[in-house]
């Protein structure tokens, strides 16, 4: 073997035992863990850990203010370590939220610092983005910060995710939830896709679901599958309090979703020891709102303000249709710092821009009392038709050829008005005969 090639034949079979510890035999929305009497479980994972890494990248934010860091070294190498040095790193997060090491938090350990590591490094450099948002709502009703990664796991930090059972935005709202916690969801707004309302209904839901348990970690698997199937599992587990003891009962996704939090929080804690590099980030300008009482459309804005329209759906995730219905009642248009002198002086200019063509939805109509001649024939022609066709009940003992004579037609027309291939009638049935 030429030299050159063996030598990198070892260092991509060293690199792979380096990774070996991270590479879990799961497949893509699953994780199988074997207990110490060798009872092999399947346990399903948050959906957000299956998106891609390209459809994250392909974000606004994403795109316009993260780059990969081209320094970082070893970026492809996850390193081995004991089960104690796990251990001693979970215990020393300075958290309230209980974060014990088991088999379960290890598999998401590893499927964050293995498979899922450059979405990590996506996600470290996204914190930037919503960190200090999240942060704000969690301290404004006193809550554990460690439950700002809850987002982690429920949606990758993207703003947009929509999960196959409608969850939407980065706090991954149902729509009753949502609406209960007071985000407006219509055909125009969806304020579960809003960052800041939206992190302040999941801060004040986290609270509510802490007064029904009086434990985090129920009050996480609780935010994952509702609090009747918390309920559920503890009745079922003759009343037992211990997320870990009623587990068995809890749905098969609710059963990886602690250990997914518990993971979340070590690998954003701990990215550097597995040689995970943040994305390098560009803080985005800064941005005011306006307050609008009329509709505008976001392509009327950008025409002449001169703002592109991605960035305005990216600071507005709210407007599903790009209309922002401030005629409806108040509503919040967010803008770069800079262009909101533009938008106050060009206010006229810019709801005048094809306004007939963008609002084209009429507000009164007239109703045609007339019907044209043509109209008339045709409908009076189909009236004729139809008072012309006539069905009759078959009875017994009649056929084809005594019905076609009494009613002056022939068999095989009878036939071709009823789809008929034979001779054969039933009586009781209907039969058309002109």
């Amino acid at each position: 073997m030429n030299k050159k090639i063996k030598f990198f034949a070892v260092a991509l079979l060293l690199a792979g035992h380096c990774a070996a510890h991270a590479q879990d035999s799961g497949s893509d929305n699953e994780i199988s863990v074997t207990d110490g009497k060798g009872n092999k479980e399947v346990i399903e994972f948050p959906e957000a850990m299956g998106y891609e890494l390209d459809s994250l990248m392909n974000l606004y934010m994403a795109k316009t203010y993260l780059d990969e860091d081209e320094d970082c070294r070893m970026k492809d190498i996850n390193p081995v370590f004991d089960k104690e040095v796990y251990v001693d790193r979970l215990s020393r997060i300075p958290a309230i939220i209980e974060m014990p090491y088991n088999d379960v938090v290890q598999k998401f350990i590893d499927r964050y610092s293995g498979r899922l590591r450059h979405s990590v490094s996506y996600m470290l450099g996204a914190c930037n983005f919503y960190m200090p948002i999240f942060e704000e709502a969690l301290e404004a009703y006193d809550l554990p910060l460690e439950l700002r990664y809850l987002p982690v796991i429920e949606s990758a930090l993207n703003p947009t995710a929509v999960s196959r059972v409608g969850a939407t935005g980065l706090w991954q709202f149902m729509l009753p939830t949502g609406k209960q916690y007071g985000l407006e969801v219509n055909s125009l707004v969806d304020e579960r896709r809003d960052p800041i309302k939206s992190s302040y209904a999941a801060a004040q839901y986290l609270r509510d679901l802490y007064k029904v348990f009086g434990d985090w970690t129920l009050v996480i698997a609780a935010y994952n599958c509702g609090p009747e199937q918390v309920n559920k599992a503890i009745r079922r587990s003759d009343g037992e309090r211990d997320y870990w003891k009623i587990y068995p009962y809890l749905p098969k996704e609710t059963r990886g979703y602690v250990p997914a939090f518990i993971a979340a929080n070590y690998i954003m804690t701990y990215y550097c020891d597995h040689n995970i590099c943040p994305m390098s980030t560009r803080l985005p300008a800064k941005t005011d709102t306006l307050m609008l009482s009329r509709n505008v459309h976001l392509e009327q804005i950008a025409a002449v303000c001169g703002i592109g329209m991605e960035e305005l759906r990216a600071l507005n995730p709210a407007y599903r249709r790009d209309i922002i219905p401030g005629a409806t009642e108040p509503s919040c248009l967010r803008l770069p710092q800079t262009e909101v002198g533009k938008f106050i002086d060009n206010e006229d200019s810019i709801y005048n821009y094809k306004a007939d063509e963008l609002f084209a939805r009429r507000i009164e109509v007239e109703v045609s009392k007339s019907v044209p001649a043509s109209t008339k024939k045709r409908s009076t022609a189909s009236r004729r038709r139809r008072s012309r066709t006539r069905y009759i009940t078959i009875k017994n003992g009649q056929t084809l050829s005594h019905i076609a004579k009494r009613y002056g037609t022939t068999v095989s027309r009878l036939k071709r008005l009823n789809g008929l291939k034979g001779s054969s009638i039933r009586a009781g049935k209907r039969l058309r005969v002109r």
